[in-house]
């Protein structure tokens, strides 16, 4: 059987960042935080890392990532444009609208279909997601049999920005397996001291262990035909004519869970997560990494 593979979602453009996050320099010699992902991901198994990206960036991420990371792991490139895989009236359309960015996460995986042959995780460039997560997840897609997902989800009061509001997908779990995911926007902390939703106007408190995606996914690759099917349907829908509309995974897992397509069983991880959503939060990273350097979980260069 085919080692499992990591699928890093790298197209973003970063606009509450103010720039590109996910080749911003984060380690003492040059090393971006989806470094210390694969990285992580390679010891725990896996066998091979695709990066899906914009054309746009092809050359500073071969310069700034891979230049490292492919002298001591196998690499592939995806690549996600607003008109990948787009049926061209609907590209015409969107143009028609001034749509510029692509069409979200489902989207960026699907762009990558033809490099994944094997179970797989995907995960986002600009999150750090702990060795013990990468641990769970590779253990359970390096099974003979795959047939099922799998997610590795985190406490929500671990996952929140001093910086602003994040979106997270709220999880129902039961008896091990997820139930459902709801994407919530405009989360954060208050003065309170609680956790609430406002993305409507009012205020829904969410509790501080709520188990949230932070796209930490496993999947076995016979999924991509319902997520065609998911994604289609998206864009037959309102997706097609709105500039901003996005197609997000968690929004497909939970379909395919509705629809009894697949079940995703959840995994226990007591794992460390943080990311860069903000500029602000890329110092907190900057010391985190130092001082997991500092305690021998990361070597002095990751890509000796």
């Amino acid at each position: 059987m085919s080692k499992p593979i990591i699928v890093v979602l790298a197209a973003g453009m970063g606009s509450r960042y103010g720039g590109l996050k996910q080749m911003d320099k984060i380690g003492d010699r040059g090393e971006v935080l989806l470094d210390y992902s694969v990285y992580d991901a390679r010891r725990a198994g896996f066998g091979k890392a695709v990066f899906i990206i914009r054309r746009d960036i092809e050359q500073d991420f071969r310069n700034i990532v891979l230049s490292r990371i492919g002298e001591s792991f196998p690499c592939e490139l995806a690549f996600q444009e607003m008109d990948s895989l787009i049926p061209p009236d609907i590209a015409a359309a969107a143009k028609k609208i001034n749509r510029t960015k692509p069409w979200g996460t489902a989207h960026a995986l699907l762009c990558a279909r033809d490099k994944i042959d094997a179970p797989f995780t995907i995960i986002n460039a600009d999150d750090f997601y702990g060795r013990e997560a990468f641990d769970a997840m590779g253990s359970y897609l390096a099974a003979d049999t795959v047939s099922e997902g799998a997610i590795v989800p985190y406490k929500l009061e671990k996952t929140l920005s001093p910086q602003g509001t994040v979106t997270r997908g709220v999880c129902e779990v039961r008896d091990g397996y997820l139930v459902s995911v709801d994407e919530l926007t405009a989360i954060a902390r208050e003065g309170d001291g609680k956790i609430y939703n406002t993305a409507d106007g009012s205020k829904r408190r969410l509790p501080d262990d709520t188990p949230v995606s932070m796209n930490f996914w496993g999947f076995p690759p016979t999924i991509f035909a319902d997520l065609q099917r998911y994604f289609d349907g998206f864009l037959a829908g309102s997706g097609a004519v709105q500039p901003k509309a996005e197609c997000y995974l968690p929004m497909a897992a939970d379909w395919f869970i509705k629809n009894k397509l697949l079940k995703i069983r959840v995994l226990e991880a007591d794992a460390p997560w943080f990311g860069v959503t903000y500029q602000e939060d890329r110092e907190t990273a900057i010391k985190r990494i130092a001082d997991f350097t500092v305690a021998g979980l990361y070597p002095e260069g990751l890509w000796k």
